[in-house]
């Protein structure tokens, strides 16, 4: 079967939505489907299409359903569609409406969706391969900070954090990040600069800065909006424990009632949960045994298995009529 996977993210990205249209692609070709990867849709004839980003993917959505009527179309919904586009811009909401099928990325996603909307979505959480512990720097309690530097993710609160913790702290915060503009990056040089517990790195490699969350105690996850984060899966996927803004794209991942949530914003809050996770080792194990009950969440054989299974429900659902005889 031909597949398009559609993302408006061009291989030079390193972002959330990029890994997860490369990870399907490969889950796809794996159980035998012929598959391209396009940043827009180049006007061929798949079976289907799997098209990632409500607004930013309309005009390949729109043209598609426009040339290959009845043809199967999944489009998936990211943080910005969930939590601002699809409430007012027209084009995310085209999308929704187009679609044959939607997909969420975590749980709370789906209730963002009008009820017929929620009908024909799925939850699909995304996946990470685990990555054993390495050993933390002896003398500091490490914590992560891995994301690009945007306003959707609130990249400085946890440097602000770090401002409050008392002298007796021995936290330490490291961030990696692409910053989208210099204003981020001259941002995250002063904090580098004044304060002595935070550091940034500035964008690296995928591979160090899953080791960068293998060796810390703590992933700090501070976005204001979020659709499923892919971070998270590594953390849960690595027995790295988070704390996070009590957003839904985050309660969404880590479950209701986590006590390692902060109010969204407010890093006095976040301040108080790090240091209580770095100085009460029975709050930390709890923090440990809630996210391992979330790991089998994002087992890359259960991702798979869901977007397969999706896949062959659209297409059992469209008969050979209704997309021109093309099987």
């Amino acid at each position: 079967m031909k597949v398009n996977v559609i993302t408006p993210a061009g291989p030079k990205l390193r972002n959330g939505n990029r890994a997860t249209a490369v990870r399907w692609s490969h889950f796809l070709r794996q159980t035998g489907h012929e598959v391209l990867l396009e940043e827009s849709w180049s006007g061929n004839e798949p079976n289907v299409m799997i098209a990632l980003h409500a607004l930013r993917s309309h005009p390949s959505i729109k043209r598609y359903a426009a040339t290959q009527p009845g043809r199967p179309l999944i489009v998936t919904l990211t943080g910005t569609d969930l939590y601002r586009d699809i409430r007012f811009d027209e084009a995310a909401r085209e999308s929704l409406e187009l679609a044959t099928a939607l997909i969420v990325l975590q749980e709370k996603g789906l209730e963002e969706l009008e009820p017929r909307h929620r009908a024909k979505a799925r939850t699909i959480y995304q996946s990470a391969n685990p990555m054993q512990p390495l050993l933390s720097a002896e003398g500091y309690f490490d914590v992560c900070v891995i994301g690009h530097l945007r306003d959707e993710k609130d990249p400085f609160r946890t440097a602000l954090a770090a401002q409050l913790l008392p002298p007796t702290s021995s936290i330490r915060v490291t961030h990696t990040g692409h910053p989208y503009n210099e204003k981020f990056a001259e941002e995250a040089r002063l904090h580098t600069l004044k304060n002595h517990r935070y550091r940034w790195l500035g964008e690296t490699p995928w591979r160090e800065a899953r080791r960068l969350l293998a060796r810390s105690r703590l992933l700090a996850q501070t976005s204001v909006m979020e659709g499923g984060a892919n971070v998270v899966s590594e953390a849960l996927a690595s027995g790295v424990p988070v704390v996070a803004s009590d957003i839904p794209g985050n309660v969404g991942m880590l479950g209701e009632n986590y006590p390692g949530y902060y109010p969204v914003g407010d890093e006095e809050a976040l301040a108080r949960l790090l240091y209580r996770a770095e100085t009460d080792e029975d709050f930390y194990l709890t923090l440990e045994a809630r996210c391992e009950a979330r790991k089998y969440l994002v087992l890359p054989e259960r991702e798979k298995a869901a977007l397969g299974s999706l896949v062959e429900e659209v297409m059992e659902a469209t008969s050979p009529t209704k997309i021109g005889g093309y099987t």
